[in-house]
């Protein structure tokens, strides 16, 4: 059962490779609905070859804290080339969300070391990129390397929120990684807003 997944999950990918593109790169973000923090987009190229599978890749969201940290580290091991691009608070709150997760997204995929050939993107969104493009509504779950995107890209948001727990412990960023928990919530109406909180998201508050 769990090969037949893994041959899912590579359906697109496989589907270009026999059109003759090398280098396919999957763009993910996490953090488009959170009260604080930045939202971070990551843009990787993977080996395809079968022996370079990393068996377990899937939505980050579905994966258990501990497995998404190893895959994490096994996937930039494996990565021919990766790029991770936050997108802070102040400028969500400039420009709005949905252009700002395009923009990191963006950015991401030209920050690669590997110019991509053609790129799948989560969702259901066009990025102003020189590279031809597919957009695939729930691509996190069904093509291998936006999988192996947005493990990364929430690996690295998760440990980033943590940090900022440090800074501003009474939101418990380092449990609800910015998003409106009913503990986040009420910390925002005791003691207002932090310096990492989005003021478009939280003027409800």
């Amino acid at each position: 059962m769990k090969e037949k997944s893994v041959i899912d999950k590579l359906k697109f990918e496989k589907e270009l490779l026999l059109k003759g593109v090398r280098y396919i790169a999957g763009v993910d973000e996490v953090g488009r609905g959170p009260l604080a923090g930045p939202v971070v987009c990551a843009a990787v190229i993977m080996p395809l070859e079968e022996s370079e599978i990393i068996q377990g890749v899937d939505d980050s969201k579905k994966i258990a804290e501990k497995k998404r940290e190893k895959l994490a580290e096994l996937i930039k091991q494996k990565a021919l080339a990766y790029c991770i691009f936050e997108v802070s608070e102040q400028e969500i709150d400039e420009i709005n969300i949905l252009e700002a997760t395009k923009k990191g997204m963006r950015e991401a995929l030209l920050g690669l070391e590997i110019k991509p050939d053609f790129v799948l993107i989560d969702g259901n969104m066009t990025i102003d990129i020189p590279f031809s493009q597919q957009s695939i509504v729930k691509g996190d779950a069904l093509s291998y390397t936006i999988g192996c995107a947005s493990i990364i890209a929430k690996v690295y948001r998760d440990n980033l929120m943590v940090e900022y727990a440090k800074t501003y412990p009474m939101y418990a960023f380092d449990k609800n990684k910015g998003y409106g928990t009913a503990v986040h919530i009420s910390a925002i109406k005791e003691y207002g807003i932090c310096p990492i909180h989005r003021k478009t998201f939280t003027k409800n508050f």
